[in-house]
């Protein structure tokens, strides 16, 4: 399940991570890794903001579908 469909207050660990290998290594950079833990904080009209490492971070809707969770 993309990470777009997460409510607010999961904690969910990242299951993969899908699109071109340039957006692979951006998401890797922020800390989106497999098995990373993501609480998602709050969602928004663009996207969510999501704590990711101790750190909250706002991503878009395109970025969160490409987070796939468990």
């Amino acid at each position: 399940m993309p990470l777009l469909f997460a409510s607010i207050g999961d904690e969910v660990s990242v299951a993969s991570i899908t699109g071109t290998q340039a957006v692979k290594q951006h998401l890797a950079d922020m800390g989106f890794s497999e098995g990373s833990k993501i609480t998602v904080i709050q969602k928004i009209a663009t996207g969510l903001i999501v704590k990711v490492k101790d750190v909250r971070l706002a991503i878009d809707k395109s970025m969160a579908a490409k987070i796939l969770i468990k």
